[in-house]
């Protein structure tokens, strides 16, 4: 068997932010060419499309100075920066472990960040506002995070620790997310067994997540500050950090050549002549890459610069998505699947992430275009926060009760 051939090389390759937007780049080739079973693509729409993001942008940031991407911007709900506040108010020993503290924190967050559904509220008790979807999810997160929920040392709350992770029960959660019968959480016992299963990986993998410190998510930050050279790290290899020891945390997902790939799933059409096992996968790597973008601000403040920004890719989440569907750049050749539910791992929703990315791409360039802003003053991790999230919830909030996607995807709190 020749390298090519070898599935566990071809497991690697598709654990990384190029094979994503290879295939997703693929995947608009066929829609392009009227050959998708669920779509159609309309590019001669993205520019009403990018007027619209660029609407948005200017409205929220008239200066242009937009933050990149990332959890901590919903760690900041309301106006309030309740990470800056309580990590200024902290004696840290040192810049390492407020640094492993900002890790285990994102990490967690971003795991527990999979669709909460249109039901669930979080009442914040320090300033009594209620937040829902993703704002409500980080704030209850950071709650958790900061009352020690996830700690091994009563001393010490601000950590994640794999022993207290692995034992952290479905009632602990829903507690901590103010869960019950007219609260409902989606996923919650999804959202459990993936902390439990990273409680896992981070207690066998020590080389990775313990090389100065007790076993916690957070040690990765070691792990990449030792990579960098002169100060400096390539965006994507922060994704790569994550997705080859964070793989096994994903239930039930495909592997091969004994690799577990994550937010991979089938399309017959996909990479069809593929002789090293990868034909037919279409990796996506969403939550993976939402945390690559939020490692991002814990490392420039310990010093360390993240180059190669445009690196990372797209996500292909519900907002994203709902951004290209509801300005018409794609349009489902059956419009009453709109009103069906349909599972993640359906074509129909697998085409509709994977044009979201390549479609990202090329909204970016639209919108730099119209700001008359380079790549590099202007890169996609602003294009997403400024930009084309912001959008697709306005899009939605204007079309349809309550602010719901275009499409109702069946979660299990694992992957939107």
């Amino acid at each position: 068997m020749s390298d090519d051939e070898d599935p566990g090389r071809g497991a690697l390759r598709l654990l990384s932010a190029v094979a994503v937007r290879e295939r997703a780049e693929e995947m608009l080739g066929l829609g392009l060419a009227g050959r998708l079973g669920h779509w159609r693509v309309d590019l001669d729409r993205l520019g009403a499309c990018a007027d619209e993001v660029v609407r948005t942008i200017r409205e929220s940031y008239p200066d242009l100075d937009v933050p990149f991407h990332s959890r901590w911007r919903h760690f900041a709900a309301g106006g309030l920066d309740r990470w800056g506040s309580v990590a200024e108010a902290r004696a840290w020993p040192g810049t390492r472990e407020k640094a492993r503290a900002a890790f285990d924190l994102a990490i967690l967050s971003v795991l527990l960040d999979a669709g909460a559904g249109p039901a669930w509220r979080y009442a914040e008790g320090r300033t009594g506002e209620t937040y829902a979807r993703s704002e409500g999810l980080a704030v209850a997160s950071f709650d958790l995070f900061i009352g020690g929920a996830f700690s091994a040392r009563p001393a010490d709350p601000f950590r994640a620790d794999a022993a207290a992770l692995e034992s952290l029960s479905v009632l602990e959660l829903a507690r901590g997310f103010q869960v019950g019968p007219d609260n409902p959480l989606v996923g919650l016992e999804g959202r459990a067994s993936l902390l439990n299963r990273l409680g896992r990986i981070v207690a066998e993998a020590p080389a990775i997540f313990a090389s100065r410190d007790d076993p916690r998510p957070g040690g990765l930050f070691d792990r990449l500050a030792e990579e960098a050279r002169d100060g400096r790290l390539p965006a994507p290899r922060l994704l790569e950090a994550l997705l080859l020891p964070l793989g096994p945390v994903w239930p039930g997902r495909i592997t091969l050549g004994g690799v577990d790939l994550g937010d991979t799933w089938r399309h017959p059409s996909i990479a069809a002549g593929a002789a090293d096992g990868t034909a037919g996968l279409v990796p996506f790597h969403k939550l993976s890459g939402w945390l690559a973008y939020s490692l991002i601000e814990p490392l420039d403040e310990a010093g360390i610069m993240v180059t190669e920004l445009d690196g990372l890719v797209g996500l292909p989440e519900y907002r994203n998505g709902g951004l290209f569907a509801d300005t018409g750049v794609v349009q489902l050749l059956d419009p009453a699947a709109s009103s069906r539910p349909h599972e993640v791992g359906s074509e129909l929703v697998v085409e509709w992430r994977a044009l979201t990315v390549a479609l990202l791409d090329r909204v970016a360039g639209a919108v730099r275009d119209r700001l008359e802003l380079s790549p590099a003053a202007f890169p996609l991790a602003k294009v997403l926060e400024g930009g084309t999230w912001a959008t697709g919830r306005r899009l939605a909030r204007a079309l349809r009760p309550g602010g719901a996607p275009p499409l109702t995807v069946v979660s299990d709190g694992t992957v939107f």
